[in-house]
């Protein structure tokens, strides 16, 4: 009998032993299984900012070049073609204005949304430049005139300006 509770409490001894190197065996296991698939996370995202990186400063640059091509002296010498009227002028800046911001929308992907929206709003103010200075002038009045209009305009508040700003001082602040 006293045989019995020897082996019994012997058997009770080791398989508490068991049970807990198994618990602890377990928690370390797990333990190295997280650190892992943390360690894989953080190279993925290591090597997501690496390939992301170089699409995310091209959109910026393209951006830049999209509020160059937007700003009134490149828009105006851009679409000025002799033999103009002004409203053709006026028209024809627009279109340019809107083509160019739909040839560059995926770009807003790779830009914070506060440049974005700094971008739209430039956008959209050099529209309403363009048509708020063609409609103080007469239909008949030289095309030369609506570009006059618009340097002025754009010389006292420049849209494009602002925006470029904002986006260098965001580029600088992600890349420099």
């Amino acid at each position: 009998m006293m045989y019995l509770l020897l082996v019994v409490a012997m058997l009770a001894t080791l398989a508490l032993a068991g049970g807990l190197f198994y618990l602890l065996a377990r928690r370390w296991f797990d333990h190295q299984q997280k650190q892992q698939l943390l360690q894989m996370k953080l190279d993925e995202r290591r090597e997501t900012l690496r390939a992301v990186t170089p699409v995310r400063l091209q959109a910026y640059e393209r951006m830049a070049l999209f509020l160059e091509r937007i700003s009134p002296n490149s828009l105006v010498l851009r679409c000025w073609q002799p033999g103009m009227d002004l409203k053709l002028l006026q028209g024809v800046m627009t279109k340019n204005i809107r083509d160019e911001w739909e040839h560059n929308l995926s770009q807003q992907v790779y830009l914070s949304e506060e440049a974005w929206i700094r971008i739209r709003e430039a956008k959209e103010e050099m529209i309403n430049l363009v048509n708020a200075s063609a409609v103080t002038l007469n239909d008949s009045d030289d095309p030369t005139r609506l570009a006059a209009s618009i340097f002025a305009s754009a010389a006292q508040h420049s849209p494009v300006d602002d925006a470029l700003h904002a986006l260098h001082l965001e580029l600088h602040e992600l890349f420099g």
